[in-house]
């Protein structure tokens, strides 16, 4: 045997098993983080706070989350009909519901596995179906900014920053929709730029088709059943709140959530992990609701929100993972 050869390296574990080891890790960290705030309160009266909760409150959170899952779906389907896709409801449900699998990726990139799924089903290329992804975000920054304007207006007191926040999201939105802005934007930057020529061609190519999804008939429906959805899980931190004991009344319940929801998305983080906990916190410090309800209720509802559309995604991704193949086999 020559000692002097390296020694091999090690094999890779399987894919499946990094994924969980990964996902593991960031929800360790999440709850790692609240840990620590909690033993600075003393772990009795955490403790004390979730004992109040049973199987019916977490059920009706996980209900009010499944509201929010399904109406952006049934949204998505409804972008899915529009841009012309020949796929049914069911195939949009998987389709969506098997991209929470990747909520937690950065920068959210591996929802676009949804497009592969697409792509393998129907034959579309990436450039006709890209408006999706773009559309189905912008439309999610519009629900939330409204619901933002008119909570802060509907609750006494404010949160600091959050009216630039929320007109941001609303701008952003109508930026990104809007066709003729989308190709400018792609035509400028292409010409500071100077190169990946291909690649603005395609964003100017997905423009064309974005007009197909963003006419205003369309997105008044897309703002309804996002803005249901999100009001939703809103009002399901408020449920929590009151149950423990916390009473801020529902507006700045659902403002917070939502502030702290578009607070994480800022930080570039997987999921947001990190800061819209501590923006979940500290909003809800100075709101009054002491830390010994603030850190379980905001772990409590980043489980059933976040976590919970993470483990619908694992679920349901391994069905739409083998859909997707037997139809690239047929074609």
């Amino acid at each position: 045997m020559d000692m002097t050869r390296p020694p091999a390296p090690l094999p890779a574990p399987p894919r499946r098993w990094r994924d969980a080891l990964v996902l593991g890790a960031l929800l360790a960290a999440m709850l790692g983080g609240l840990a620590a705030l909690a033993s600075a309160t003393g772990w009795e009266a955490s403790l004390a706070q979730l004992a109040r909760l049973g199987p019916l409150e977490i059920g009706a959170l996980l209900a009010l989350s499944l509201v929010n899952y399904l109406g952006r779906a049934l949204r998505w389907h409804v972008f899915v009909r529009r841009l012309g896709l020949p796929l049914g409801l069911a195939a949009s449900l998987r389709h969506f519901l098997g991209g929470f699998a990747m909520s937690v990726t950065p920068g959210r990139v591996g929802e676009l596995v949804r497009m592969r799924w697409i792509g393998r089903e129907t034959g579309w290329s990436f450039d006709r179906t890209a408006p999706l992804a773009l559309v189905d975000r912008a439309a999610d920054l519009a629900a939330m900014g409204l619901i933002l304007g008119a909570a802060l207006a509907a609750m006494s007191g404010g949160i600091a920053g959050a009216v630039p926040v929320a007109v941001a999201a609303v701008a952003a939105a109508v930026a990104v929709t809007r066709p003729a802005t989308l190709r400018v934007l792609a035509t400028r930057a292409h010409g500071l730029i100077g190169r990946w020529s291909r690649l603005f061609a395609r964003i100017r190519g997905a423009a064309r088709s974005l007009a197909r999804v963003s006419d205003p008939r369309t997105m008044t429906l897309a703002l309804f059943l996002g803005a249901a959805g999100w009001l939703a899980e809103g009002y399901a931190l408020h449920l929590l709140l009151v149950w423990l004991g916390a009473d801020i009344g529902a507006a700045a319940a659902i403002a917070i959530f939502v502030f702290a929801t578009l607070a994480g998305g800022l930080t570039g983080a997987p999921g947001g992990l990190g800061g819209a906990e501590a923006a979940m916190v500290a909003l809800l410090s100075v709101q009054g609701v002491p830390l010994e309800i603030s850190i379980p209720a905001t772990a409590i509802i980043r489980l059933t929100t976040l976590w919970f559309a993470l483990a619908i995604g694992l679920a349901v991704f391994p069905h739409a993972e083998r859909r997707a193949a037997r139809a690239l086999g047929r074609g």
